[in-house]
């Protein structure tokens, strides 16, 4: 698969806690976007943040949260990105998408030729 040099950088920003359809938002949103032939998409786990209700989210041992940060990002063509954004209004209830330039470097498997 080839990826233009000038990509687009998707992030998602969500909860550990948030769902879709009863399963976790992160996966499901990892899923679709395998589904529809994107690139790669990863999910990161935060230790601590908040969003715009301004509740902190954190790891702490005195204050375990079930509801740390999760960020999505997914990079791949402008045009493949903006096609599974439709998907991600109807799925992300409370979060936050942002996009921007992506240069691509590199994009392989081991054991690819190129």
């Amino acid at each position: 698969m080839k990826i233009p040099v000038e990509g687009k950088l998707l992030r998602i920003f969500i909860g550990e806690a948030d769902k879709w359809q009863g399963k976790p938002l992160h996966e499901q949103i990892i899923l679709l976007a395998r589904q529809k032939g994107l690139a790669g998409a990863t999910a990161i786990k935060g230790f601590s943040g908040f969003g715009c209700k301004s509740h902190m989210h954190t790891s702490k041992l005195l204050r375990l949260s079930e509801d740390l940060p999760i960020i999505i990002e997914i990079v791949d063509s402008e045009e493949k990105i903006m096609q599974f954004i439709p998907a991600l209004d109807e799925m992300v209830r409370e979060g936050l998408i942002t996009l921007e330039k992506a240069q691509v470097i590199m994009y392989r498997a081991a054991g690819a030729e190129g």
